[in-house]
């Protein structure tokens, strides 16, 4: 049968006579045999000389019942032949036919009266092989079972891509009636995917190249809130002659595997951000720092917006109140883009003062995570310590919020404060178990970095206090001297330097080195250096004063230690020097280069049974020598020697300025070298009129 569409005269459809034929007929083998009124045949088509073996010249002006049916049926036949013909009546049927071979079949009839002009009766009979109609049937009605039944959703698209049909599973799958479709061109309908399906389904319709297993990600009407995952198929319709009859697309709901393998994906960079945390978080012992690190860490993988915010209970080791008010220091803020909520979080190192009915509050007083999948203005007002920094998430668009507790050792740190903007998604319990997960890991690291800095702060301030001012004048002697403790990498050293008003006139001037670092060789550095004074009131020499420092180093704990001991005598214009293990001196004259002194260098204190090698330089007004530790000259990146000339060339530039710019620009130039984490003692003294 050819397609019909609207003529234009009546308006009315007509047949396209140019329209292709349908194989169906073709398919049953239909045979046309026509009787006249006598029960002779006046037509024999082509398939009724397949299906009864005559050919049309044997058939034709024969009785048609002689010669087709069994003896046993013939009576029948003949009586519905003449009620056929006589009254009209229709008739349809199944029988055996007889095969001009021989054999017998069963035949499918339909028969029906005809009258032509003259108004003659004949009777026309359509008969088909009841095997291959049988066979028919059951594959069209099991095409349409299996198309009702089957778990995959279908639909058949005219030429024109309008819906033609489209099964159950297909309604269960996207939540559309097979109503809302039928008539509609399929653009009208797949409105909800992002990408252009009207397109693509036009182009396999042209081409015929199918698309098969195409995987399309969206969220259907029926369920906008979650996203569904399919599996789509498009393939040509063609009937048997190759005729174009439309599209069909399949459709395979795979939501669940698109669900585990997000899951999964979610799984492994849960753990991969658990991994560079713990890589990143902690690098160093200091608390900024580390702070930092957790912050940045968790940008954007799990928050746009975070902040590390530390109880100021918890840093100088007080019990926090169990209500009103919560003191917080805000240690670090990281955003993956600007945003007006960094404006809203406190200004790192700032205190700030949270009321009891504040979220982040309830996290450090409860110890437990505060989730808010998505914020009210309400939310955000107990979000934000003030109405303004409320007013600046509302515009940020802060729509989920999340605090963790950092805790440590039993003890409430502080919190890890997190919020989304850009990030669709809001926080849901894997986040918080992802986000507790990495709290607990960094708050040891913030723990450990606040204990450092208390033990540091103390060695600091031990380490001070025991160093002494110089005396403001001394006789023909003018002395600058630093002290700079190393980096936060490295704990405080026990470096020292002294300048000891001596009898007649002289002075003692010492610069030495504990080995170790911490309070204890702070404490080692105070011993030491209280026993240096000692031997110097007692007018002992350098060499002697060393012994005695030597023999004294036994008996403390940190035992190995440099020092320079010098004795500057202006009536004699010279100084007597002597070293245990320590860097040789430098030596500026006026006119003249700075140098390093070539004297006996001797052992650290503390090795025991070595002897001390004084030696006497010249040493007059306009004279500078310089007296410092390891922590100046000594990195990891640069060989000594290079950082050796470096001092003496900064010391040549500087000689004719003052001692205490002196020494701030050697301090500045060779303490810029990447690598120093030891402490820095420097001494310059000067000789004068």
């Amino acid at each position: 049968m050819g397609t019909t569409h609207s003529s234009g005269a009546g308006g009315g459809p007509r047949a396209d006579p140019a329209g292709p034929p349908s194989g169906l007929i073709d398919l049953l083998s239909v045979a046309a045999v026509v009787l006249n009124a006598q029960g002779r045949v006046v037509l024999w088509s082509p398939h009724a000389e397949e299906l009864f073996g005559y050919t049309a010249a044997e058939a034709l002006g024969q009785y048609a019942a002689p010669s087709t049916v069994h003896g046993e049926h013939r009576d029948e036949v003949i009586e519905l032949f003449t009620e056929a013909v006589g009254a009209g009546t229709d008739w349809a049927g199944a029988f055996q036919i007889r095969h001009k071979d021989g054999s017998t079949r069963r035949v499918e009839f339909r028969n029906m009266r005809l009258l032509d002009e003259l108004g003659d009766v004949y009777a026309l009979g359509l008969a088909a092989d009841q095997a291959i109609v049988e066979r028919v049937e059951r594959d069209a009605a099991l095409a349409v079972r299996l198309v009702s039944q089957s778990p995959v959703g279908l639909a058949i698209l005219g030429p024109d891509l309008r819906y033609l049909a489209v099964n159950p599973a297909l309604e269960r799958i996207t939540g559309q009636p097979a109503a809302d479709r039928i008539g509609r061109p399929v653009g009208e309908v797949l409105t909800f995917l992002d990408t252009d399906p009207e397109a693509r389904l036009r182009r396999v319709l042209e081409t015929g190249e199918s698309v098969v297993d195409r995987d399309i990600v969206c969220r259907p009407p029926a369920d906008p809130d979650h996203e569904h995952a399919w599996s789509v198929s498009y393939y040509r319709l063609e009937d048997s002659g190759g005729r174009v009859l439309g599209l069909a697309y399949s459709v395979i709901d795979v939501t669940e595997r698109h669900r585990a393998a997000a899951e999964a994906a979610r799984a492994r960079q849960r753990l991969a951000l658990i991994a560079r945390a713990s890589a990143c978080v902690g690098t160093t012992l200091d608390l900024e720092t580390t702070a930092r690190e957790l912050a940045d860490v968790v940008v954007p993988a799990l928050a746009d917006v975070a902040a590390v915010d530390v109880l100021d209970t918890a840093l100088d080791g007080r019990t926090a109140p169990r209500e009103g008010p919560a003191r917080f220091r805000a240690l670090a803020v990281s955003a993956e883009h600007p945003t007006e909520a960094v404006r809203a979080a406190d200004p790192p190192g700032e205190l700030a003062s949270y009321d009891g009915d504040r979220l982040i509050t309830e996290c450090v007083r409860t110890c437990r995570p505060v989730l808010v999948p998505r914020t009210t203005a309400r939310d955000l007002e107990r979000i934000a310590r003030h109405g303004e920094a409320a007013s600046l998430l509302a515009a940020a668009g802060v729509h989920s919020y999340l605090a963790v507790p950092l805790v440590a050792r039993g003890e409430v740190l502080g919190a890890l404060d997190l919020k989304r903007t850009r990030n669709p998604a809001p926080f849901d319990d894997d986040d918080v178990f992802l986000a507790r997960e990495l709290a607990a890991r960094s708050a040891v690291c913030i723990d450990n970095a606040r204990g450092y800095q208390a033990q540091r702060h103390a060695a600091l301030t031990l380490q001070r206090s025991l160093l002494p001012e110089p005396p403001s004048r001394l006789p023909g002697l003018e002395v600058g001297c630093r002290y700079q403790p190393a980096g936060a990498m490295s704990e405080i050293g026990g470096d020292w330097f002294d300048a000891i008003p001596l009898r007649g006139d002289r002075t003692a001037l010492v610069v030495g080195d504990v080995m170790g670092s911490g309070i204890n060789a702070a404490a080692t550095m105070g011993q030491l250096r209280s026993a240096a004074r000692a031997f110097a009131e007692l007018a002992l020499p350098p060499a002697a004063a060393l012994r005695h420092l030597d023999h004294l180093s036994e008996g403390v704990e940190q035992t190995i230690t440099t020092c320079i001991y010098c004795v500057y005598d202006p009536h004699r214009g010279q100084c007597e020097i002597c070293m245990a293990g320590h860097l040789p001196p430098a030596l500026v004259r006026a006119g003249q280069p700075a140098r390093l002194l070539d004297l006996p260098t001797g052992a650290p204190l503390g090795v025991g049974g070595v002897p001390f090698e004084p030696a006497t330089i010249a040493f007059r007004p306009g004279d500078e020598l310089v007296l410092y530790t390891d922590g100046l000259v000594e990195t990891r990146s640069e060989p000594i020697g290079a950082r050796l000339d470096a001092l003496l060339d900064a010391l040549t530039m500087t000689h004719d300025d003052g001692l205490e710019d002196t020494c701030d620009r050697v301090l500045e130039t060779l303490r810029r070298a990447p690598g120093g984490e030891d402490d820095v003692a420097l001494l310059i003294a000067r000789a004068r009129p």
